[in-house]
């Protein structure tokens, strides 16, 4: 997304009620992880829950290839006070050294991602060993009544909850299902995965080995 649209979706994403949800998200994505552990966000969009990882002491970078969200998330951090390491660049090739996160989170923006493969393969050559990848986004099997219910649980105006449910049935076609995840993470430098899902979400961990 770039310019009016990547704005648009800004906007719809910053209400107070979406920004409670991404409070409790950052306490969900981090748990386990010391203070101060470093934690990619890839794709995230206008920024609002890498500031939320922030604030719990993490020290947090992120990477969109939209520089209109890379402006807005440099610009939320600044407001927030807080300080987020954001790049703009392709997840297919980080600009990041090897081992360089303690956790890498990908949130509802996987089933965009033209080079999944090599995605998966970037994901785990920055994570540690021993650490994981969270991605969390759409179930491809989710019912319109599940996305019914997520679109009312963001406080949204008619308008806004009209185009929002348009928008996530329309990217619902493109989303994984359970199965072709688990070819994907066969196929990747994870080799496995654990999957769940709840509502319209499908999160993924993956785990880099030790060794």
């Amino acid at each position: 997304m770039e310019g009016p649209i990547a704005r648009w979706y800004a906007r719809i994403r910053g209400t107070q009620n979406q920004l409670s949800v991404y409070r409790r998200q950052a306490r969900e994505l981090t748990a386990g992880l010391p203070q101060g552990a470093a934690v990619l966000e890839v794709a995230p969009g206008p920024g609002y829950l890498a500031i939320e990882m922030a604030r719990l002491g993490h020290r947090v970078a992120t990477l969109d290839i939209s520089q209109t969200f890379a402006e807005i998330g440099a610009e939320s951090a600044r407001r927030a006070g807080v300080e987020v390491d954001v790049r703009q660049g392709d997840v297919a090739g980080m600009p990041f050294g090897n081992e360089t996160f303690d956790r890498v989170v990908c949130q509802a923006a996987f089933k965009n991602f033209t080079l999944p493969q090599s995605a998966l393969a970037e994901m785990h050559r920055v994570l540690r060993p021993g650490r994981t990848a969270v991605i969390q986004d759409m179930n491809s099997q989710a019912t319109h009544a599940e996305i019914e219910r997520e679109v009312e649980g963001m406080g949204l105006g008619p308008w806004s909850a009209f185009t929002t449910k348009a928008t996530l049935e329309m990217l619902k076609r493109r989303a994984y299902t359970r199965a072709q995840f688990e070819g994907l993470a066969k196929d990747s430098p994870f080799q496995t995965c654990e999957i769940n899902t709840e509502g319209i979400t499908l999160e993924v961990r993956l785990s880099k080995s030790e060794a």
